[in-house]
């Protein structure tokens, strides 16, 4: 217990005002009455999550054991719940409900009731069921979050001491009766392995502490080295291929979960080794352009030494309309005006040898086109791919064609055998431009 209290008074938050999540059981009871006791001003925060027949008498319980002891109460029920993972959806709820009472109260503090006992159950479950650094440490007496602070004091007792002292105490408490049930998987690893590791070690859960603790400043400083590296390769949704090849496998592995974490940042659950291992292999396979489709609309898009990553990519980008003179085109202008420009940025056409309107359209499949002075037709996804045209370009790229769907030039790429050479007989000449180009005007 001395450990606790001097860890409290490091902390120096008398003059804090600290909200305590407390589901009425012997733990959060426990800490909600310690810190009272102590002096410190106390928020007492409560979620009924309505899933047993008892929780609602818990939720007077908590709430009448605040009024008998002059502890501001604030409590919730959970609601909104239609199907899917119930426990991510409870925890992102409670937490949720929690930094709102932080903000009520402009607080900075949430205090849970975790244990020692709690810590060796959570690394062993991470380690049999497979984790990552941060998941092997399992959690931290302190964690920094994006406005506030969650401390878990009691990370340096046992579950039993804290049952004694709360009987010692007269501590009242509700007891959940499915903790004792060996369907869950903590309590298989509370009931059977835990039981085991105390009779080598009544105080096994320090040796678990002081682990958690070295493989915590481990992972500080290789995320303070997989964020340095990460700005230089990782910058717009992009990854640089080339220099994400000269990392150390341990740091590429961070940077894709760290890209992760951010494409996902309520939902990493979706996410598995499998999704991880599919990245490397798109990044190592020797195909220029390859698209990878992951959970919530995501896609992963190499473009030859890129790789990009997409937000709801499967939003339709076709399109299909009648050509007339400064028609605009995302950042670049169709005009229909005299110029000596012969590159692929312009075509003449003769109006006899083509039947009007004349439409620009995205591709559609089995596109193909008589190229000039090819002698022949090519299809237009070989002419993407000899113009190394990007797979997140090609299905947007602006194909001009005649009233009849015969496709008259990709502008800037390759024109057909319907282009006249300038100063021979045509009548339409229309010249494709950037917006803002040196002769836009």
């Amino acid at each position: 217990m001395e450990s606790v209290l001097n860890f409290l008074n490091s902390l120096d938050l008398k003059d804090e005002t600290l909200v305590v999540a407390c589901s009425g059981g012997s733990d959060s009871m426990f800490l909600l009455d310690l810190l009272n006791n102590l002096g410190y001003k106390v928020i007492c925060a409560h979620v009924n999550h309505k899933v047993r027949k008892e929780s609602n008498q818990e939720y007077l319980f908590v709430k009448n054991y605040c009024l008998q002891h002059d502890i501001m109460f604030e409590g919730t029920e959970l609601t909104g719940f239609v199907g899917g993972n119930f426990e991510h959806f409870a925890r992102n709820y409670r937490y949720s409900f929690f930094e709102s009472i932080l903000k009520k109260y402009k607080a900075s503090y949430l205090f849970t009731a975790h244990h020692g006992d709690d810590l060796v159950e959570t690394i062993l479950m991470r380690m049999v069921r497979g984790s990552s650094l941060k998941g092997y440490k399992g959690f931290s007496k302190i964690s920094k979050r994006d406005n506030y602070f969650i401390v878990r004091p009691l990370i340096y007792l046992t579950k039993k001491y804290i049952e004694d002292e709360a009987k010692n105490k007269n501590i009242e408490y509700v007891i959940d009766n499915s903790n004792f049930a060996d369907d869950y998987t903590r309590n298989r690893f509370r009931h059977r392995i835990l039981p085991l590791l105390k009779e080598e070690d009544l105080f096994v859960h320090d040796k678990f502490l002081k682990f958690s603790e070295e493989l915590d400043e481990t992972y500080d400083y290789i995320t303070r080295v997989t964020d340095e590296i990460k700005k230089e390769i990782y910058v717009d949704n992009t990854l640089d291929i080339n220099k994400f090849e000269c990392v150390d496998m341990y740091i590429k592995k961070n940077v894709i979960n760290e890209i992760f974490r951010e494409l996902y940042p309520d939902n990493l659950y979706l996410i598995d080794g499998n999704h991880i291992e599919e990245i490397f292999k798109v990044i190592e396979s020797n195909k220029k352009n390859i698209e990878l489709r992951l959970p919530n609309e995501i896609t992963v898009i190499k473009e030859y030494n890129n790789l990009y990553f997409n937000k709801n990519y499967g939003e339709s980008h076709s399109y299909d309309f009648e050509l007339s003179d400064k028609t605009v085109l995302g950042d670049y202008i169709f005009l229909f005006r005299e110029t000596d420009n012969t590159s692929n940025n312009v075509i003449r056409l003769n109006s006899n040898s083509i039947k009007l309107p004349l439409r620009v359209r995205t591709r559609e499949n089995a596109d193909k086109m008589q190229v000039k002075n090819l002698n022949g037709s090519k299809k237009i996804n070989d002419i993407f791919i000899d113009n190394k045209v990007p797979l997140s370009k090609r299905n947007k790229w602006p194909i001009v064609v005649d009233a009849n769907n015969t496709i008259l030039w990709l502008p800037a790429l390759k024109k057909s055998e319907f282009d006249i050479p300038k100063g021979s007989n045509y009548d339409i000449i229309i010249e494709y431009l950037k917006k803002g180009e040196k002769d836009y005007e």
